[in-house]
């Protein structure tokens, strides 16, 4: 047990890299494939970050924003030499590592895509919750935000943006406004401090959701094959189609900024700064992560402990390996 901590502390001692302290898995459905998916979660050496990797073709892929190849209704990572060869959905398994302070791990597939479950990130606390958390080599790092930095779609009314920008504070602080014209979800707004006690009670149990009318739009277009009332809220208008409605009154921006997480955690390491979004998704998630690093004055790479001095700092160092080689950062 010597090692170990539980999952709601947030913090490794000394400020230490985590890992998962087994591997476990589960079996599922891809939401948009509709195939059967079997899913491990595996322990991985200091410093390796998130990687993701399909055995049925030979994929691996770091958790990285400059991987991801598509954004329609869910985040895919892809290899730029073999952009057909994806791995779909990873926002809710990645916020679910992220939430909990994993710093390191395998998410292993067979498939295209990470399985839907419940249509939330709380299946994966759990599993995550089941292997445990052990602190192992390596100092944890973080990403300071040293200026703001802003994307937009759209003008006028039915603008959306994101926006990160600095706080001074050690976490990543996130507001979100959502605004849809069903009137079942209707604008919605939450901002929170990103904490494993916060994730877990605010947002790992929301599902995410879609208006009936898209349903078959969507699935002509080869999406939602694995979509049903058991892994989606479905809203017609004013209803919820879900026999057990919803799980809270604001469940849908409380999915949203789940994504969000998801999204962020992109970054190679979690970000300390405040992210604001108003109608927000995958997309402009990803563009604002790219955003950030496309110039190297935006950003800092940081230990958590920064009391550790020098060992700390070239534990830091060492991590840029997981970072784009364009974004080069300033050490403090």
């Amino acid at each position: 047990m010597d090692g170990y901590f539980p999952l709601a502390s947030g913090h490794a001692p000394n400020g230490r890299r985590r890992t998962l302290r087994a591997e476990i898995g589960c079996v599922g459905i891809g939401l948009h494939s509709g195939r059967r998916v079997a899913l491990t979660l595996r322990p991985a050496a200091s410093g390796t970050g998130i990687l993701l990797r399909r055995t049925d073709i030979g994929l691996e892929l770091p958790a990285r924003f400059d991987q991801v190849v598509d954004t329609r209704l869910c985040t895919a990572l892809g290899s730029p030499e073999r952009p057909e060869e994806r791995i779909g959905t990873v926002e809710h398994v990645l916020a679910a590592l992220a939430g909990c302070g994993v710093d390191d791990a395998v998410v292993e597939l067979d498939g295209p895509e990470v399985p839907i479950l419940d249509g939330s990130a709380a299946p994966f606390v759990f599993l995550i919750d089941c292997a445990g958390i052990i602190a192992h080599g390596g100092f944890a790092e973080s990403i300071e935000v040293l200026r703001p930095v802003r994307v937009q779609e759209g003008t006028g009314a039915y603008a959306a943006w994101a926006e990160l920008a600095p706080t001074g504070g050690d976490r990543l602080e996130a507001a979100l406004t959502i605004d849809f014209p069903s009137t079942a979800i209707g604008r919605q707004t939450l901002s929170l401090r990103l904490t494993p006690e916060e994730f877990r009670g605010a947002l790992a149990d929301a599902r995410t959701f879609t208006m009936a009318e898209e349903v078959a739009r969507l699935r002509a277009m080869g999406l939602a094959r694995g979509g049903s009332l058991a892994n989606a809220v479905v809203v017609d208008g004013p209803l919820v189609l879900n026999p057990g409605g919803l799980r809270r009154p604001d469940e849908f921006v409380r999915h949203k900024l789940l994504d969000v997480v998801g999204d962020l955690a992109l970054a190679g390491a979690p970000l300390r700064g405040r992210f604001t979004g108003h109608r927000s998704g995958h997309g402009l998630n990803n563009r604002l992560l790219r955003a950030l690093f496309a110039d190297p004055a935006n950003w800092r790479l940081r230990p958590v402990l920064a009391a550790e001095g020098a060992a700390a700092v070239a534990g830091a160092a060492a991590a840029t390996a997981r970072l784009p080689a364009a974004a080069a950062p300033a050490i403090a």
